[in-house]
């Protein structure tokens, strides 16, 4: 049950910014990411620098930390940004289009759950400016299938209590609904002209869950936050029901997809790209 709102997705800025709500809950609940997608990243980057753009509570980072990495992350919520901080991470405030980097370069860029966010075309033209030569743009994605049966029922309560939200649809392969997310994502490196060829990768893995442990994990969903509270109180209900009459709790079936990039032009010039870009597209140069 991917959130991805009637906008593109970088569009709805509110939608973007509305996880902040309970960071605590946010980071207990939260799936984590496979441990061969890290080390496959760490593998590629030519160093240990490494920016995660909307790092939120540092679900991605942390692994990133114990394989050796030095992570910087930006993260537009300045609540997530102070669990984050809380828990040692190093974060600034800000969306990554306007951050300002301040001079700083980067090994690698990953994140986690949040290029949707950004902006397909300035975000890459960003990262491109910022990357070192060599360096690795890693953008990637947890995509829930439950059971098919479960799915439709999830769906079905939705409809009922929230009739018009996308997760109120069932389509035929969650990874089809995140077709709207990659495509522009792919679109947006090729188009800088300073990556080599996207790669798509994915590894699948399985969680099982209780009925209590999905309910916790439901009011993070994308916009949840922003439901009154009875709508929300009639949601975690109905699909506490759906899944104790499936026996209480069910094998969610996950696809960590992730879309990945090596930078393949020199830093000056990367540079020089991105403030073209930037002035063309009336994006604020951060570099300096």
């Amino acid at each position: 049950m991917p959130t991805v709102p009637a906008l593109a997705p970088h569009q709805a800025r509110r939608l973007a910014e509305s996880f902040g709500a309970d960071p605590e809950r946010y980071d207990r609940t939260r799936p984590r990411y496979p441990q061969a997608l890290v080390d496959r990243i760490v593998a590629l980057s030519p160093g240990r620098d490494v920016l995660d753009v909307g790092i939120g509570t540092g679900v991605s980072a942390r692994p990133l930390v114990a394989a050796g990495c030095r992570v910087l992350g930006v993260e537009v919520d300045a609540r997530m940004a102070a669990f984050a901080a809380a828990q040692g991470f190093d974060v600034e405030v800000g969306t990554f289009e306007a951050w300002d980097a301040g001079g700083r370069t980067f090994d690698a860029i990953v994140a986690g759950q949040t290029w949707h966010w950004i902006d397909p075309n300035a975000g890459a033209a960003k990262a491109a400016g910022l990357l070192r030569p060599r360096g690795v743009l890693a953008v990637f994605w947890n995509v829930q299938q439950p059971p098919a049966g479960l799915a439709q029922a999830f769906a079905e309560v939705y409809r009922r209590v929230l009739p018009g939200t996308p997760f109120a649809s069932t389509p035929a392969s969650a990874l089809d609904a995140y077709d709207r997310i990659l495509g522009p994502t792919i679109e947006g490196i090729g188009a800088t002209g300073a990556f080599g060829k996207p790669e798509r990768w994915q590894f699948d893995w399985t969680q099982r869950y209780t009925t209590d442990e999905w309910l916790d994990q439901v009011p993070t969903f994308g916009g949840h936050s922003r439901f009154a509270p009875a709508k929300l109180e009639a949601l975690l209900t109905g699909l506490g029901d759906a899944i104790d009459a499936a026996g209480g709790s069910f094998a969610m079936d996950y696809a960590t997809v992730a879309v990945v990039a090596p930078a393949i032009r020199s830093q000056d010039s990367q540079s020089c790209e991105y403030m073209e870009h930037a002035s063309r597209s009336g994006i604020r140069a951060d570099r300096r």
